[in-house]
């Protein structure tokens, strides 16, 4: 039943209870005027207390905590993001460093060869110049592999940090082919 119904119901009762009255104040003649019934103004009011409090408890509490949650994990994801770019740039700063390390002794190597060659007669030349060229292919080999075992490290590397940030940021437990296509797709972006 509306509140309107109830209104008309209780008019005549109001009206006659308005005519009976000898005054009451402001409050009860705006009571009179707009038929308003003490006991259903109360229930009305309790009512929209008690639906107030649960919606508050039950709807509004959850969805807040569930966005706060969800701020917090973001926050969280973007650390991480930062972390994982720092790292990336101190792994490729060491890669740099190596590499100048093995170009920078693989030519003093050279050096030293041509400054020996130099020294002997034409078949110690012979056998310097042979060397050093030995020498140069095993450095250059072992830079490369060097640079290879570095590469794969930090592709290895990469691509866990990748996988743990996308299960941080998705909250999902990632499974092994998961992890496979997410290292994968990270590592063509690395290395495109």
């Amino acid at each position: 039943m509306s509140f309107i119904h109830i209104l008309a119901e209780v008019a005549p009762h109001a009206e006659a209870e308005a005519h009976g009255a000898a005054g009451g104040g402001g409050v009860g003649e705006i009571f009179k005027t707009f038929h308003v019934e003490t006991p259903f103004f109360v229930s009305q009011v309790v009512s929209f207390l008690i639906v107030a409090f649960l919606l508050k408890k039950f709807a509004f509490g959850p969805i807040q905590a569930m966005l706060e949650q969800r701020k917090s994990r973001i926050a969280e994801g973007e650390a991480n993001l930062v972390r994982i770019q720092q790292q990336l740039a101190d792994s490729e700063k060491h890669t740099a460093e190596a590499i100048a390390k093995a170009n920078s002794e693989a030519q003093r190597l050279v050096n030293e060869a041509k400054e020996s060659a130099a020294a002997f007669s034409e078949q110690k030349s012979q056998e310097a110049i042979a060397s050093a060229q030995q020498i140069l292919v095993k450095a250059e080999a072992a830079a490369r592999a060097e640079r290879e075992q570095i590469a794969a490290d930090l592709k290895r590397e990469f691509g866990r940090l990748v996988t743990a940030t996308t299960a941080q940021v998705t909250g999902k437990v990632l499974n092994a082919d998961d992890q496979k296509r997410i290292n994968d797709e990270a590592l063509a972006t690395v290395e495109a």
